[in-house]
């Protein structure tokens, strides 16, 4: 058995039932071969990758109307990666990727209790440059701003790893680097517009937060 405790819930998004095997509480902490130590994980931020979080399950709501035709798609800081189980479920090109070393290990684990085929992954480094990620015209992310440095180090990321058409679609639930974020990506050269992200999530319980799009300013 693992050094951590599990739960199983059922999540509806657009009429479909999905099962997630996430972390039962938020007070564990696992790292015998110090895998997320190296990573610069701490351990208070350890169990954060294995919560089903309201921002993401406002992206899959969002992911299960989006047109997915001819795109190649990535979330970024998937943690337990509902959105792209949605879109893989659609028959979607999803990439997903995450920086703690148990994301893949719950990935694989969620898209079997759904009875979907495996997920392509690759673990993401915003700091870093990801060789062989390639490009996306799609880029997703729920909730990825809550720690000082990563407005300027996501928006690097994102940039290297857009196509130059590329759409980003990220759920924020109105943390206070959102502005440092969207002034990133505009000195990257990204237009982008903000409204007010769906009230209610899928289980009835409200949510306060934006949906962020994000596109290359074409020259003029």
């Amino acid at each position: 058995m693992p050094g951590y405790h599990v739960k199983f819930e059922t999540v509806t998004v657009g009429g479909f039932a999905y099962q997630i095997r996430s972390l039962a509480d938020l007070q564990q902490y696992y790292d015998p071969l110090q895998e997320a130590e190296l990573a610069g994980i701490s351990p208070a931020s350890w169990p954060l990758f294995g919560h089903l979080w309201p921002s993401a399950r406002i992206l899959a709501q969002a992911m299960h109307t989006l047109e997915l035709t001819g795109q190649r798609i990535l979330e970024i800081g998937a943690g337990l990666a509902l959105a792209s189980l949605v879109i893989h479920r659609r028959a979607g090109d999803m990439t997903v990727s995450d920086w703690h070393p148990l994301s893949q290990t719950f990935l694989n684990e969620n898209t079997r209790l759904n009875q979907l085929s495996v997920l392509k992954y690759h673990a993401g480094n915003w700091a870093g440059k990801n060789p062989g990620l390639g490009q996306f015209d799609l880029i997703i992310g729920s909730d990825v701003l809550y720690e000082r440095q990563q407005p300027g180090q996501l928006a690097a990321f994102i940039h290297r790893h857009a196509a130059p058409a590329a759409e980003i679609i990220i759920v924020d639930p109105n943390r206070g680097n959102r502005v440092g974020f969207c002034r990133a990506m505009a000195d990257l050269g990204y237009g982008f517009t903000s409204k007010t992200a769906d009230r209610l999530i899928e289980n009835g319980d409200p949510y306060k937060g934006r949906l962020l799009t994000f596109a290359q300013c074409l020259a003029s």
